[in-house]
């Protein structure tokens, strides 16, 4: 078993430590560096399988420059050119010295596996260095650096070590030509997975005399799917081999009509069985399948991992998964630099089960949140900080937000739920003037004077402006602006008077809820005069923003927009 990972100057990954254990999970947001690890183990595998084969037990010379790799063995890792694998495409440092020569110095790849094999502990590492755009040097890592340095021995037990790493599904192929191992490995490290999956059933149907592993794995697929697995064939006259499952109602078909999701949990039940103590490398093993099935199937693998001998290190984008194996495996966050998030308590575990493990590494990703009432609030707030061109605009681009009415319960259980796993981070929470609030030490609570957001784009200049507007791709008769605008003010005079008729306050007060009470019912009655159905609703009211000319946003909107600003300018992501 792996125990930890050291990588260096890879990809995405300059400098990481990442423990490892039976069950791995990385969570973190897209290119955050998770399939560059599992790829970074690959590597590792590639390097010590190659050293073995070309220079076990022969001493390493000064002189030599270690094993040559081709870009084209990288099976796992497919790249154009070689360079790909430095981090930053950096694979040289040149520094110049005032009055003498250019140094120039390798940049390497470094990768240290520690593991544990047969009750021992070991450790092994290799370094990599440039060479050109097809190929790069493989040689155990240095520990010294003088001119002959000694070099980390590479200890039997690493060779033991089986790693397989397998990309999601990618779509199963319509036929399916008979192969042998070496070449189903060659396949699946190049992610071609639809090629192999009836070769790999076929060779574990045939394995053993008593099929007791292919018997499990029907029984697994059946209780999930609700499915048979027929009998995999070799025919021979056209070297194919077939394969075809049954539903519960009776009907057969060929494994090609099955879903992706079927396929995909096929796929990795039978290298598990055909391939125990593995450890295996798994690039989002929950694509393809549908929420509900995704806990039923993680708790199925992980129990078939431990049955088989084999550790599944996996990255992952499922929330579910992610829940899962908090109260169990070891979860490590790409947020920053890779760190466990599973080991902080049980008090911590529990807040971050009921809040979701997203809204964590969200948290450590942008170090502060934003509570608003509801997404308008939010286009609204991003409209005013466009045409402002203010520098809060920026951090409303992609915010982490969370919607939570005028509750400010809701944010106190949100927020100290993160709290207690990232101490650092910061909160703004901005109400309706009706919120009933109180102050908090911890969280910028923020009010507005006037009854509602609504009410700050709320001119009868801006409703007479959204009128006479072409909108792009609406379907009002173009050029008619005038008649437009027209019809406009006589929806606000009748609103208006109805509102007086009824003692509310005037669409333009401070006092009425400008959304409910008069832009709802003034835009029904416009529509209805233009002989068309409503196409401006609350969600649509940033639109209205948009429209308020510079000069006439309150100063409101410029001060709550500093004070968002300032919080998120100060806030600490993780890295």
């Amino acid at each position: 078993m792996l125990t930890g990972v050291v990588i260096k100057n890879f990809k995405k990954l300059q400098d990481v430590n990442i423990e490892l254990g039976k069950t791995v999970i990385f969570i973190g947001p897209n290119n955050s560096g998770k399939s560059a690890a599992l790829q970074a183990l690959a590597l590792w595998d590639i390097g010590l399988r190659r050293w073995n084969e070309k220079r076990e037990g022969k001493a390493l010379n000064k002189k030599s420059r270690g094993v040559a790799i081709n870009r084209k063995d990288l099976i796992a890792i497919p790249i154009p050119h070689s360079n790909l694998l430095w981090n930053n495409l950096r694979t040289r440092h040149i520094e110049r010295q005032k009055g003498q020569t250019q140094q120039t110095q390798n940049i390497r790849i470094e990768i240290i596996v520690d593991g544990i094999s047969k009750g021992s502990s070991w450790s092994c590492g290799f370094e990599f260095d440039y060479a050109n755009e097809e190929s790069f040097y493989c040689r155990p890592i240095r520990l010294s650096i003088d001119k002959k340095p000694a070099r980390m021995p590479v200890p039997p037990e690493a060779a033991d070590v089986k790693v397989a790493f397998l990309p999601p599904m990618s779509g199963l192929a319509a036929t399916e030509l008979k192969l042998e191992p070496g070449g189903i490995n060659v396949l699946l490290g190049q992610g071609q997975t639809a090629q192999v999956l009836r070769n790999m059933c076929y060779q574990l149907f045939e394995k053993r005399a008593d099929n007791s592993d292919w018997k499990d794995i029907n029984q697994h697929m059946d209780s999930l799917f609700r499915a048979r697995l027929l009998e995999p064939k070799f025919i021979k006259e056209r070297g194919e081999i077939t394969m075809a499952y049954q539903e519960s109602k009776g009907a057969q078909f060929d494994l090609s009509s099955s879903g992706r999701g079927f396929q995909q949990t096929l796929l990795l039940l039978a290298h598990m069985y055909a391939n125990p103590g593995t450890v295996l490398l798994l690039d989002e093993p929950d694509a393809h399948l549908e929420v509900l099935r995704q806990r039923q199937i993680y708790q199925l693998l992980t129990d078939v991992a431990e049955k088989k001998g084999c550790q599944v290190i996996a990255a992952s984008h499922s929330e579910v998964v992610l829940t899962e194996a908090a109260a169990r495996d070891i979860l490590i966050a790409f947020v920053g630099q890779p760190h466990r998030i599973d080991d902080r308590g049980s008090q911590v575990l529990k807040a971050l089960k009921e809040i979701g493990f997203d809204q964590y590494y969200l948290a450590e990703e942008t170090g502060w949140v934003l509570y608003l009432e509801g997404p308008t609030d939010l286009a609204i707030l991003k409209s005013f900080a466009a045409t402002l061109k203010h520098p809060a605009a920026k951090y409303m681009d992609s915010p982490f937000v969370v919607y939570v009415g005028n509750q400010l319960t809701r944010v106190k259980e949100h927020f100290y739920g993160l709290l207690e796993s990232k101490a650092d981070l910061q909160a703004v929470a901005l109400f309706d003037r009706d919120a009933i609030l109180q102050n908090d030490p911890n969280i910028t609570i923020l009010q507005w004077k006037k009854r509602e957001i609504e009410n700050y784009l709320c001119f009868e200049e801006v409703l007479l402006e959204y009128a006479r507007k072409d909108w792009p791709g609406d379907t009002f008769a173009l050029n008619q602006s005038d008649y437009r605008e027209k019809l406009m003010k006589e929806s606000i005079e009748e609103i208006s008077q109805a509102l007086e008729t009824l003692g509310e306050p005037s669409p333009w007060s401070p006092d009425i809820k400008a959304s409910n009470v008069f832009l709802d019912k003034l835009f029904d009655k416009y529509f209805k005069k233009l002989g068309m159905a409503n196409i401006m609703h609350k969600t649509d009211y940033h639109v209205l923003a948009e429209l308020v000319r510079v000069k006439r946003i309150d100063a409101e909107i410029i001060e709550k927009l500093d004070i968002i600003y300032k919080v998120a300018q100060s806030a600490k992501p993780r890295g």
